[in-house]
């Protein structure tokens, strides 16, 4: 597993990244491997890139990394069409080239006391908690990672049956990402969509059900990961301080340079020293829970 503690961003590369897959899935979702082999050889979990998406859009939009393959120089994005950008993007075909940016930002940081890991992921936030999911796949003797998903819409994958044990959910609750199950890792899914096998519900409610459901000597082992919306990160800041929990979110905010320099992205960080404006690009995506969702 890359150190992904101290892996510093000294550099942001520009690619032509040619485009090598896309998948397609309902709710105008897409998945895109391009080659990129700089950006794949430097990225870490929360990292994102800034990509062009069309000549005639001269601004670029951020997204997240979703996987990242240092030996064959690719990586993966997943967006939601929203805007004439993203829009523009979902027209490319395979072989087109974008010119992309990246890898731009700091990283999830993990603790080496705390060896439960629970990742949650919601909507297009979700590809930076599998990016950190597959860090750890090759560490499962030493760390218990386990991932919550939500959306309300269908998922950007398909889904089935899981294989592995989730005793403390009903046994209708049984469906999760073959990836991850490949992995070793265990999913659930939640949606108020009524999707097969998913929690009916908001995903940061199925997480508080799990840690309710452990001993209390486990909560002194647990860290959490998360990205998704402002609401669902909200809700798992709060869940994180009712059991005590140290949590990381990485954030998703509009932004036009991406390098720092216009402070479009800022937003405001509670520390004990006080206030101040944090440029979510630079100084983020990842930012400490509680920095941005004080304790009331």
């Amino acid at each position: 597993m890359k150190n992904i503690e101290k892996i510093s961003r000294e550099k942001i590369f520009i690619e032509n990244a040619r485009i090598e897959a896309i998948e397609s899935y309902p709710g105008e979702q897409f998945i895109f491997r391009i080659k990129s082999p700089k950006c794949a050889q430097n990225s870490i979990p929360g990292n994102f890139i800034h990509i062009t998406c069309d000549k005639k859009i001269p601004m670029r939009r951020p997204l997240s990394i979703m996987r990242a393959n240092a030996e064959q120089g690719w990586i993966e994005i997943l967006f939601k069409i929203v805007g004439d950008g993203l829009q523009a993007l979902s027209k490319k075909e395979i072989g087109d080239i974008l010119n992309s940016m990246g890898p731009i930002g700091n990283g999830f940081k993990l603790s080496p006391n705390r060896p439960k890991i629970i990742l949650i992921g919601g909507g297009v936030g979700i590809p930076p908690v599998i990016f950190l999911a597959e860090t750890l796949k090759n560490n499962l003797k030493s760390l218990q990672p386990i991932v919550f998903m939500g959306s309300e819409i269908p998922f950007p994958f398909e889904t089935a049956e899981t294989t592995m044990s989730n005793r403390w959910l009903p046994k209708n609750i049984n469906h999760t990402m073959p990836l991850l199950e490949s992995w070793g890792i265990p999913g659930v899914l939640s949606s108020l969509s009524n999707f097969t096998g998913t929690y009916r519900g908001y995903v940061h409610e199925v997480v508080d059900k799990y840690l309710s459901s452990l001993p209390k000597e486990d909560l002194s082992k647990i860290q959490m990961f998360s990205c998704g919306p402002t609401p669902m990160l909200k809700e798992v800041s709060y869940i994180a301080s009712k059991y005590h929990l140290p949590c990381q979110i990485a954030l998703e905010e509009y932004m036009a340079c991406a390098v720092g320099g216009c402070a479009g992205c800022a937003v405001m960080i509670h520390t004990k020293e006080g206030k101040s404006m944090k440029r979510v690009c630079v100084d983020g995506p990842v930012f400490e829970a509680s920095s941005v969702f004080p304790a009331v």
